[in-house]
């Protein structure tokens, strides 16, 4: 994208709720302000927060209303629901990395209290495609989005706040149905697609002679490479005094010695391995409290910056140079492999740093320094996303409900294969091709999604 260069007055800027002088803000939003026929949201809708039920309301349902949060988010174009609760149509994300993204159906929805929800009221039904107005929405709810700590939100103030112009019935009606191909061909792509962590777990799978997909059953737990695992049953089994002696420290806890970590932890050693600990460069440790500076230029990576998957540098919180160079344990480099070691579903993202720009991170994240004459960064980094190394932070974290650690001492007495580089290598590459096939796929996506907003906006126009 090049210079934008654009003229606003200071009129139109009072319009908003809060000060924005962004282009990608502005000029997109003045001409739909300027027609007269414009609604609010909160004028068109009910809105609210959608709320936790309870046990006995899904009881008395025989069960059939499952809570949805964003753990069970079943992506679709805009996320299509199966399950029930609410009387509407309209679900908006507000927190998170869906913040800003409008979720359709017609039916009803159950949601956490992190999801907007909005039915139309009985005297606007006529004037709206409830379809229509997803598809609006979708392309416009993202600039109202703000980001703070690290943290995308929509406020529900601000939402009720958005606009939207009056359109045609008829002009709404032939835009769905130019739509209604391009949503198929990207309901096809996304269905086409596998998951990250089906592909690690699939290739580790055949590389120890185990099904891949035992991951699922191994039970929903606290940490973060668990939650696309099923939930978990209750269960009971014996363990003899002698598996006690296992643990470097005493423990008798289910999730040390039941019987799905024992047969990971066979499954690990049936190859060889060492201790973390023996292919690192030095001690490993977790980074300190930033020494915030709104004038700095160097970007603090914090846990809502690991998205298990890649790392999503820091926009809008930073260090001066004068905190860079004292805080020598904050500074992260190229290739330091990062866990998450505190809270609940949070703890055990693991993202590696591919950038040589200046960073640091806070005392939430531990920094792992690779020898690189002795292990793969990138190799372990599958590794430990891989259910083999997911039952090691599950079964080793300490603390209960929200206030879970997981302790460097603990790190560095992860098990890790013992495989010469050769072999990290090629498995790296057997990865990464899969991955990146995804990657493409998601490309695509994205180019039909903008043909989509592109077809809004031409709507918009034409009105």
């Amino acid at each position: 994208m090049g210079v934008v260069f654009f003229k606003t007055k200071l009129s139109d800027i009072a319009k908003y709720q809060f000060l924005r002088f962004d282009c990608r803000f502005t000029s997109k939003l003045n001409d739909i302000f300027n027609q007269k026929n414009v609604y609010r949201i909160g004028q068109l809708f009910e809105t609210g927060r959608g709320v936790v039920m309870d046990k006995e309301y899904i009881s008395e349902n025989e069960g059939h209303y499952p809570v949805y949060s964003s753990q069970t988010l079943n992506d679709g174009v805009f996320g299509e629901i199966d399950t029930y609760m609410f009387d509407g149509e309209f679900i908006t994300w507000t927190t998170d990395g869906y913040a800003g993204r409008v979720f359709y159906r017609n039916g009803k929805f159950n949601c956490t209290n992190v999801c907007g929800i909005a039915k139309i009221k009985q005297q606007f039904e006529n004037l709206f495609e409830l379809k229509f107005l997803a598809f609006y929405l979708n392309s416009v709810t993202k600039y109202y989005v703000s980001i703070a700590s690290g943290n995308p939100k929509l406020m529900n103030n601000v939402f009720e706040e958005i606009k939207i112009p009056h359109i045609n019935i008829d002009i709404q009606r032939k835009t769905l149905s130019q739509i209604q191909p391009i949503e198929t061909e990207i309901i096809n792509l996304k269905n086409s697609k596998q998951k990250p962590l089906d592909i690690v777990n699939q290739v580790f799978g055949e590389v120890f002679g185990f099904d891949w997909e035992i991951y699922k059953d191994f039970g929903k737990g606290m940490t973060a490479g668990t939650q696309q695992c099923n939930p978990k049953e209750k269960s009971m089994y014996k363990v003899p005094f002698s598996h006690i002696a296992k643990s470097s420290i005493f423990r008798v806890s289910s999730r040390f010695h039941n019987p799905k970590v024992q047969f990971l932890e066979n499954t690990l050693f049936s190859k060889g391995c060492i201790k973390l600990k023996n292919v690192i460069k030095e001690k490993t440790h977790r980074g300190s409290s930033p020494d915030y500076d709104l004038n700095g230029d160097i970007p603090v990576v914090k846990t809502a910056h690991l998205k298990n998957g890649y790392l999503d540098i820091s926009q809008e919180e930073f260090v001066n140079n004068s905190f860079y160079d004292k805080s020598i344990r904050s500074q992260i480099f190229e290739n330091d492999v990062l866990i998450a070691s505190t809270g609940k579903v949070s703890l055990g993202k693991i993202d590696m740093v591919e950038t040589d720009q200046n960073l640091v991170v806070d005392g939430h994240i531990s920094i792992i320094r690779v020898d690189f004459e002795k292990y793969n960064p990138i190799f372990l980094t599958y590794f430990l996303r891989s259910i083999l190394g997911t039952f090691q932070i599950e079964r080793d974290f300490t603390g209960a409900t929200n206030q879970i650690e997981l302790y460097t001492s603990e790190i560095e007495s992860f098990d890790i294969p013992n495989f010469s580089l050769n072999q990290q290598t090629e498995i790296v590459a057997k990865i990464k091709t899969q991955i990146d096939a995804q990657n493409l796929v998601d490309v695509q996506i994205e180019e039909k999604q903008q043909q989509i907003n592109t077809i809004i906006e031409n709507a918009i126009k034409v009105e």
